[in-house]
């Protein structure tokens, strides 16, 4: 087996098989993601890339970089999808700025194993816990900067209802599975290496087993309580194209079908999915508010609507949810909302406006500078629910999520991912609502324009779903949850983003001063 090992791993070396091998191995691993679910997979993948970096370590950030920028293309395809195919963008412009965001988050792995490479430490440090801190430093710099986008961090791909490793997301975050996923990967390389010590390998399987176990354990755990308060909720899947959702003469189409849908649902609360209404609140005929008001009032139900409604001040518009339940005739400036606080980069707002105001006027995008909500928003009370909405991407930071959702019973993401057509995106963005629903230790119910539509437990598993590309009303039970998971209680994921800074600060200060010896 020994000499088997030796053999491949020579034939790794070689450039001709080496530099192929990197985005081979990376272009697999949109396969631990939803809607594929293998999560076993992202391990394997991660400690075949770890090996392959200690075999040519003289170009180890090279390597890194070529590996994230492969996994990110592959994983994140569907950006080309919303410029050309939905936005109307030329391919001349489509093709450079759909590679222009995995170039740019592939930088943040790369600069993961530069930092490894400036530590002096012996192998089962170095690879088996070093690389590990390093590279979820990373994971989280890259859900912070430029306004973040953490989609395709390693812990994601744990997600999964079989998944022992989920287990970690209820006590320390999404990052926190990052860190275990990262470990096992590790781990396995210094397990499987036949050049180590026998005993150093036994010490590792032990450890990866420990872990695998301690995950499954937590798993178990319950960490809030039911309530006792049910509720029957209906989400409303209009599958409006986003070529037509904003065209004028498709507004009053659009609105006759949520109107149907909500007068045959008969539940206790009915949401519509983000921007369900195409027109800026202030400017819809009060009439049309009150016949939908009064459609749900009729089956007696709480409504929740996607719409764009003008700031208080009038000098901007926000992305928001209101809540109908109360409206009256002339009242739709007082209803209670929620408005998106943390907004889609080039999507909803404009970061260098100097530079990408002329690609816009190329483009099918009639609103693009939204206003943000504010992060000190409260909960909606919806019949027997208090329900922390937020809206699109903003289920991928689950930080930004815990001060409503520990005054909430049920949380709730309404979302418009008609832009990326057919793709992976929309099971992609589920999974993030799966692993906000298992920090959160609360049920989540996603209203969806195209899909995914879907009602998920406070363990993270996905209890319904409609089919994508259809209407259709999604219609369940759910029950409040209370309490607050050790996510929640240590304030997200500073406690171990912290641990582990304070770790890579002694692990490079430790590198420098053996150097200097």
């Amino acid at each position: 087996m020994a000499e088997i090992f030796s053999k491949l791993e020579n034939l790794w070396r070689k450039p001709a098989v080496y530099w192929p091998l990197l985005p081979v191995l990376a272009a697999a691993t949109p396969l631990a993601f939803a809607p594929y679910y293998r999560f076993w997979l992202m391990p394997l993948l991660f400690a075949a890339f770890v090996r392959l970096l200690e075999l040519r370590p003289e170009v180890r950030v090279r390597s890194a970089y070529l590996f994230a920028l492969a996994a990110y293309t592959c994983q994140f395809y569907w950006i080309h999808t919303a410029l050309h195919d939905v936005s109307g963008l030329p391919n001349v412009y489509a093709l450079p700025l759909t590679a222009l965001l995995p170039a740019y988050l592939a930088l943040y792995p790369a600069a993961a194993v530069w930092l490894w490479g400036k530590t002096r430490l012996n192998r089962w440090l170095a690879v088996g816990f070093a690389l590990p801190v390093f590279w979820t430093l990373a994971e989280f710099a890259r859900e912070r900067l430029l306004t973040g986008f953490g989609w395709g961090a390693l812990g994601y791909s744990q997600i999964a209802d079989a998944s022992p490793l989920a287990g970690f997301a209820p006590i320390g975050g999404i990052h926190l599975v990052t860190f275990a996923t990262a470990l096992a990967g590790a781990w396995l390389v210094l397990v499987v290496d036949s050049t180590g010590r026998l005993k150093t390998r036994a010490a590792f399987a032990c450890g990866l087993a420990a872990l695998l176990f301690a995950g499954h354990t937590a798993r178990q755990a319950v960490f809030t309580q039911p309530t006792g308060a049910k509720a029957a909720v209906a989400l409303a899947q209009g599958n409006i194209p986003q070529t037509l959702k904003f065209r004028e003469d498709q507004v009053l189409p659009t609105l006759q079908r949520y109107y149907a849908q909500i007068a045959e649902s008969a539940a206790d609360i009915v949401i519509l999915p983000e921007t369900a209404i195409p027109v800026i609140l202030q400017q819809l005929p009060d009439s049309v508010l009150e016949e939908f008001a009064a459609a749900a009032r009729q089956n007696g139900s709480a409504l929740a609507v996607g719409v764009i409604r003008y700031t208080d001040d009038g000098t901007g518009y926000q992305n928001a949810v209101i809540n109908l339940t109360e409206h009256r005739s002339g009242s739709s400036h007082k209803l209670p909302f929620y408005a998106k606080n943390h907004l889609v980069p080039f999507g909803e707002y404009k970061p260098l406006p100097a530079l990408t105001t002329g690609l816009y006027t190329m483009m099918d995008m009639p609103l693009a500078d939204f206003r943000r909500g504010g992060g000190s928003q409260t909960p909606l009370r919806m019949k027997n629910q208090k329900i922390a909405f937020n809206i699109c991407y903003e289920d991928g930071f689950g930080d930004e999520l815990i001060a409503a959702a520990a005054e909430s019973t049920l949380l709730a993401n309404a979302s418009n991912l008609a832009w990326y057509g057919k793709s992976n995106a929309m099971y992609q963005h589920v999974q993030q609502s799966q692993a906000r629903a298992l920090e959160l230790g609360r049920p989540m119910v996603r209203a969806t324009n195209t899909g995914a539509t879907a009602f998920i437990d406070h363990q993270g598993r996905i209890t319904a779903q409609l089919p994508a590309d259809t209407a259709a009303v999604l219609t369940g039970t759910v029950e409040g949850r209370s309490g607050q998971t050790p996510y929640m209680k240590l304030g997200g994921s500073w406690p171990l983003i912290g641990l582990l800074a304070l770790t890579a600060a002694a692990l490079l200060a430790a590198g420098r001063r053996k150097k200097a010896v």
